[in-house]
This record gives structure tokens, sequence and C-alpha cells, in this order.
């Protein structure tokens, strides 16, 4: 980011406005929304403005601009409709300390103006650093149609019984108490028009502790997908913004975490391929001791947590211990490199069957079952094989003589770095160490239709900003 984005406290601080017409009066507008005590700088005021200064909504100057006009202010805007006046007016801003913001000039501006959602004291604002304001206006139009007209008084009213909440219940509670009052009945009551019964609602809960919350810790296995942030589920979001503590493993972009609500404690467990830093058996029984210490955990996995995830071992010791779970599904590697190469797992005319497998078991690598019994019509993706390679070339030849298969080899899917190989299966190792591809890829290998097409190795880098 070349701008950070920050809430300025407002109330009660100077706020000046130099310039008298249309781009002033749009600023004042905006400016007016805070509780600033606002003086425009203008010899002469346009009949909006005027009414401002009547209705004392705000201070009119005429006199002589000199730096010192800008000393002690939040903020300064410069909005003559002049640009050379409004370059001269930068530059004494500036020499008095102020932090600037001039109309249509962002190389001259320390502050941008967002466009803003405005649901008092719920506040979004949209910045494009000043490079594309349209899109700006698109995504504000988006938001007005998504926050409910009345969001800013439902979140007035719980900042008003924040105090009572926490004289009342703990943390953990306090945290289920909010979540539900947005995400539950008082939200729906609040947009229905019934604040009244909101209220209500929302202070017996206070009172009693009694709100349909999950009594005790939970589990969430959940899956990250191949890595990319934006691959995750919505579902998967919202548990990780929910979860006290996440267990990870070695995650591919680490802006995953960055969903993550910001208070969450964050543990790594390892889990690359040949240097696991925790065992199975300890992540297990970890994740137990957090549900029972009332925890809301979530387990974080590359991919889906039903393949080739090990979710297996968790789940039965969460089962064993009487300890509520969900297993929150993801989008699997498979899957992922297929889409990276625009192509279907399946053809209703070619591929008829689909066998996701793995070259990697828990006693080491071993050539599985599916590939000895590959049939005309199948496609088989195999996981954490690129190590039992050499093996597979040699079972496939043996068992099926004279047939052509071809492999496809996607590395890193949906991830920066992706390669994507293409070869007939006795190039396979070749293929492999030509492109030091020692692990995190998917192998696909069909029977193929072509049995004379000439080879054509080809390789596909997808660079992601």
């Amino acid at each position: 980011m070349k701008t950070f984005p920050m809430f300025l406290q407002m109330a009660g601080r100077r706020v000046v406005i130099v310039g008298g017409g249309e781009q002033a009066a749009q600023k004042a507008r905006l400016i007016l929304k805070t509780e600033a005590l606002v003086e425009i700088w203008a010899p002469t005021l346009d009949p909006e403005l005027s009414g401002l200064v009547a209705d004392g909504r705000m201070t009119h100057q005429t006199g002589p601009i000199t730096p010192d006009t800008f000393l002690d202010t939040a903020m300064t805007f410069i909005a003559s409709g002049c640009p050379g006046i409004d370059m001269a007016l930068h530059s004494m801003a500036k020499e008095g300390g102020a932090t600037v913001n001039v109309v249509d000039q962002p190389h001259l501006c320390d502050a941008l103006t967002p466009s803003i959602v405005d649901r008092d004291p719920v506040v979004v604002a949209i910045g494009t650093e000043g490079t594309a304001p349209v899109l700006a206006r698109q995504i504000k139009t988006k938001l007005e149609e998504t926050l409910e007209p009345r969001l800013g008084d439902l979140a007035a009213l719980a900042g008003r019984l924040r105090h009572a909440a926490a004289a009342r219940l703990g943390p953990r509670a306090r945290r289920d108490l909010w979540r539900w009052v947005f995400n539950d009945s008082p939200r729906q009551l609040f947009t229905g028009g019934s604040e009244r019964e909101a209220a209500k609602l929302i202070k017996s809960a206070i009172e009693t502790g009694e709100f349909g919350a999950t009594k005790g810790g939970s589990v969430s296995l959940v899956g990250a997908g191949p890595g990319a942030k934006d691959l995750i589920t919505l579902r998967g979001v919202q548990r990780l913004q929910e979860a006290d503590v996440i267990y990870y493993d070695r995650l591919l972009d680490p802006e995953i975490l960055e969903l993550a609500r910001r208070d969450a404690e964050r543990i790594y467990v390892g889990k690359a391929p040949g240097c696991h830093s925790w065992p199975q058996e300890k992540i297990t029984q970890t994740l137990v001791a957090a549900a029972k210490r009332g925890q809301r955990v979530v387990r974080l996995k590359c991919g889906d947590p039903g393949i080739f995830a090990r979710s297996t071992e968790e789940t039965e010791a969460l089962k064993a211990s009487g300890i509520a779970f969900e297993i929150v599904p993801g989008v699997t590697a498979a899957c992922a490199a297929a889409a990276s190469v625009g192509q279907s797992l399946t053809d209703r005319d070619n591929i008829d069957t689909l066998v996701l497998t793995t070259g990697h078991r828990s006693d080491g690598y071993r050539v599985p079952n599916p590939i000895k019994d590959i049939r005309p019509g199948t496609c088989v993706a195999l996981y954490m094989a690129v190590g039992t390679a050499p093996q597979i070339v040699a079972q496939l030849a043996t068992d099926h003589p004279g047939v052509r298969f071809d492999v496809q080899v996607v590395g890193k899917a949906q991830r920066n770095g992706e390669i994507v190989l293409n070869c007939a299966l006795e190039n396979l190792v070749t293929t492999l160490a030509a492109h030091e591809i020692k692990s995190e890829a998917i192998l696909f290998v069909r029977w193929s239709n072509l049995q004379h097409q000439q080879d054509t190795p080809s390789q596909k880098q997808l660079a992601q900003a």
C-alpha cells in the first residue's frame, strides 16, 4: 500500500477549507458529517456554502491567507478551482504544518478522501489511492445495497451496552454475545423495524447469559484450498474470524491468516513433506485440549480436509472426547490444478472415471493400486507422488506394454511459481528432474486417445501478483 487507511478523531478539531465554489462545497459536505470545527476561507461563497455559514454549521473567513492560517489543523482542503492558486496555497499550508488534500491533484495530497458508506457509527471507507475513483463509487454502491440502513443504530446500541456486558460476562461469552447480536435474532428484529424488541432481547441476554451461544469449545477443520487467499470458502473465512486459536499447516499464501480475528492465537504445526515439526498425535491431542478449555478452534489445512489430509485421526479423537466439530470443505489440489490449465477432470466422450489417489502412504512411497488397474476413460490424479514417479513408470510399462499414457504435471497450482508440464509417461522422470520438481505437484495420468501423437513437452509459467 502506498497509503495507510486510518480513522481520525475529529470532534472539536479545526478543519480549514480554502475555496468558495462547488469543489469546496463537496469537501464541506464530507467533513460536516463529523464533529469538526470547520472554517471556510474565501472572498465570496456560493449559495450552498453561504447557507451552511448562516445555519452556524461552519465559519467564514475572508482575511489574508498566510502559513499561520493552517496552524493547529486536523485537515486542510484546498479547492480554489484554479490549479495554479491551489499549488501556491499548498506550499503555504505545508509551511504551516498542515495535512493537506488538494482537489483533483493527488500528487499534492498528504491524505486522499475515500468513498464513504455511512451507517454512523459504522463507517466504511473505500479508496483506490487516487487511481480509480469510479471503481470506488461502484464498490460503495454495492455496499450501500448490502448494509441495511439501520445497521448503525444497532451498532450504537451495542456500544451503549458494552459496559453492562463487560460487567456480567467473561471475554469468551462477550464474543459469543456480539456474534449472536449481529448474526441472529437481534439484527433480524432491528432490520425489520422492531428496535425495541431487539433491545429488550439483548439486555435480557446480558442479564441471564443465555443467548443461544454454543457452550464449551468446538473444532472446525477448515480447508484453505490450494493456497490462494481468494479460493478459501466464505464459511472458512467466517470460522477464521470466529476462532480463538488456529492451528495451521505450511500455508502457501500467508495472507490467508490475515482473514482471522486479530487477537486469535496462531500456532504453526508444520506438516511439510518429510519434516513434520509436529507429529500427528501431538496435533490431535492439542486440538482436544484446546476445545476442552472452551476455545473455539480452527484446524486450517491446505486443500480439502477430507482428501489426503489425515483428518480421520483428528475427527475420531474429537468424537471420542465428545467435542463438537465440523468439517468445512475446501478446493482440493486436483480441482485447482485442472482449473489452472483450463481443463475438465472428466469428459463425457473420453473420461468417465476420475480417481484421486496418493503415491505417499504412511509407510513411504508406493505405487497406488488405481495406477495398476488404470483403464481407458480413466483420469488418475496423483497426490504426493513425485517421489514414486520412477516406480509408476515401471509399473505401467510392465502392466500395459505398448500403451501410450499422457501425463500432465501441475506444480504449485493456483500459486506464484505455478508450472504446467505435459509429457509422455516414459519421459516423466526426466521431465520432473529437468524442471527440479520435487514436491507440491499433482500428476494427472490418462490413457491416451491419440496413441500416435508426437510427444510435445511444454511448459506454462503463471505468475500471480
